[in-house]
């Protein structure tokens, strides 16, 4: 039961922490960009609640349509949340049974990719105003993130799944 609570915990953090990481990448995107701070957060709202198809709007005045943020950003929670559970989940199997350490990594390697790949078709009618390296940055940032307060939380964890690491004995 602690096992589970902590499981739990330690995944919703790590789902707060790269939820929030992205935010922070994308503002700073944005404004690197010389764009309104939720700029990016806007469009991805507009693609996924109302059906944008273009990015036609670049060179356009910034308008804000607060409700698709406000979905998006709901939508970003909870998938980021489900994640972060999965990914504690994983890695806490791969402690408790260190022969499916591999199968834990490949999954967590394999997830990351996915949801690059993922959010990049899903972000295509965009693609000029959202590189897919951006998406792949901000994931990366996330998951950086989350991986550090996940070291921080279960030190030595890394050799759990990184079992080529040489660690000796169970």
């Amino acid at each position: 039961m602690a096992s589970e609570n902590q499981t739990l915990r330690d995944g919703v953090a790590m789902g707060l922490i790269a939820y929030v990481g992205v935010a922070v990448f994308y503002t700073g995107f944005d404004i690197l960009a010389v764009r309104e701070p939720l700029y990016t957060v806007d469009l991805l709202g507009k693609v996924a609640f109302r059906d944008v198809r273009t990015a036609a709007t670049e060179g356009a005045p910034f308008q804000p349509d607060y409700a698709a943020i406000f979905l998006y950003n709901g939508l970003h929670l909870v998938l980021s949340l489900s994640i972060g559970v999965a990914m504690a989940w994983l890695v806490g199997r791969a402690q408790r049974h260190r022969q499916d350490a591999w199968l834990s990594l490949f999954v967590l390697v394999g997830g990351f990719a996915a949801i690059v790949a993922v959010a990049g078709v899903l972000t295509a009618p965009v693609r000029e105003l959202l590189p897919t390296w951006s998406i792949a940055s901000a994931n990366l940032y996330a998951v950086t993130l989350a991986g550090i307060y996940l070291l921080w939380r279960r030190p030595g964890v890394w050799r759990t799944l990184l079992p080529f690491l040489g660690r000796k004995g169970t």
